[in-house]
């Protein structure tokens, strides 16, 4: 093996083992906010209204992202990737552990439910800095005709840090009884966080910069402000990939997130069913994330990212009738469907929002673009259809979902002329 192919499988194997490590730690807190947090720290008469607190309380990190984006964006483009993103693994990971000790409702109030939410802003933060930056790490590594291959490793993270998340809390359900999950074992999941956050670190640390951050920094002085020469410079790639990153958030946030809560709820399915069927289902969008890059390498992300939001729509208005029914190939079909289109339009932006930007604000570029698109898509997404579902019905969610891949098509739009792969 050559040092050159040593150094990029470093290089990869650090941007897929951190984001998967990132993502575990966003997906154990998604899972139990559908199953254990509502009546361990939102308790009420009403159940609807424990669910609609708890996925309220999921929806802060997503606020605290573009905050993360901003400032490890700021310092990512002005004093490298390589310890933005260590510092950005450690911050999620503290935040992660510290979950695993916090006392109850029961225990100590309302004092609770606001301990969950300032460790959940500290997950936020922390994601907010690790997707844009892993990103780069790959793409800005990758040798000409594999920029989107590459590109995908981060994303690959979200399906690799689902199948780990919701894989333990399977496993604890088939061991433990439910008074014991409850109690003590949603915990464990929290807790484990520290030995993959222990691995992540051990990869990165041996991590060099990317060449494109040492010849800009060559070229000139780092922006002393990159967001303000962001927003000056590049408002439209700005506010167009923001807007194109709306359909891979909703899709995944209402197929994962949401679908647990209404599985277990309203079908009546245990949570191990439908945990399993969640985890055969997660491995439509790692194929689609693959299948994705490589056509996007072949034949432009722009077209695939395309594909991906026109398909969005009828995924949207298929809901209605597959999911109801209640048995579980059709909910499996469902599953399967959207995760699949999810991986198209996710899997090309790892490669296709760096180039939207110059190496000097890229960082922050991408961290805004992203976070910014998972606060509309994503953040309040599993509260939006839980309020539409017990108002109007689970054909609104389906609405809702076709409509954001609409908005994804016009963000694409927006930079027809601008990015033509």
């Amino acid at each position: 093996m050559t040092a050159a192919v040593a150094s990029h499988r470093r290089i990869l194997t650090a941007s897929l083992v951190g984001t998967s490590v990132e993502f575990y730690d966003f997906y154990i807190y998604a899972t139990a906010a559908a199953l254990v947090f509502p009546a361990l720290f939102f308790p009420s008469h009403d159940p609807s209204l424990q669910q609609l607190l708890s996925y309220a309380s999921f929806s802060v990190a997503f606020f605290a992202r573009p905050l993360g984006g901003l400032v490890f964006g700021h310092f990512g483009d002005r004093m490298g990737r390589k310890s933005t993103l260590v510092a950005s693994l450690m911050l999620m990971g503290v935040s992660t552990v510290l979950i695993a000790f916090l006392p109850t409702y029961a225990m100590i109030g309302w004092v609770a439910p606001v301990l969950l939410c300032v460790l959940r802003f500290g997950q936020g933060l922390g994601l907010g800095g690790e997707w844009g930056g892993a990103s780069l790490l790959a793409v800005e590594n990758a040798p000409p005709g594999w920029r989107y291959r590459y590109g995908s490793f981060p994303p690959m993270g979200a399906p690799v840090g689902f199948l780990f998340a919701n894989g333990f809390f399977l496993i604890l359900g088939a061991l433990l009884s439910d008074d014991q999950f409850r109690e003590w074992g949603w915990r464990l999941p929290f807790l484990a966080s520290a030995i993959l956050v222990g691995l992540g670190l051990w990869v990165r640390v041996t991590l060099t910069e990317t060449p494109a951050f040492v010849e800009a920094a060559q070229k000139a002085a780092p922006p002393k402000v990159p967001i303000a020469e962001l927003f000056r410079e590049h408002w439209l790639p700005t506010l167009a990939g923001t807007v194109a990153t709306i359909a891979c958030f909703a899709l995944f946030y209402i197929s994962t997130v949401f679908i647990i809560g209404y599985g277990t709820k309203t079908l009546g399915y245990d949570r191990e069913t439908f945990l399993g069927l969640e985890l055969g289902a997660i491995l439509f969008m790692a194929a689609g994330i693959a299948v994705a890059a490589i056509l996007a390498d072949r034949g432009g992300a722009t077209r695939v990212l395309a594909l991906g939001c026109i398909v969005t729509i009828p995924v949207g208005l298929t809901m209605a009738s597959l999911l109801p029914g209640g048995s579980l190939p059709s909910v499996f079909l469902w599953l399967a469907f959207a995760l699949f289109t999810m991986g198209f339009v996710y899997g090309p932006l790892g490669g296709w929002l760096p180039s939207l930007f110059p190496a000097r604000v890229r960082y922050t570029g991408v961290s805004v673009t992203f976070n910014i698109g998972g606060i509309v898509g994503g953040g309040l997404t599993p509260l939006i259809a839980e309020a539409l579902v017990t108002r109007s019905g689970l054909m609104s969610v389906g609405y809702y979902l076709a409509g954001a891949g609409m908005l994804s098509l016009i963000g694409l739009w927006m930079l027809r002329r601008r990015v033509a792969a």
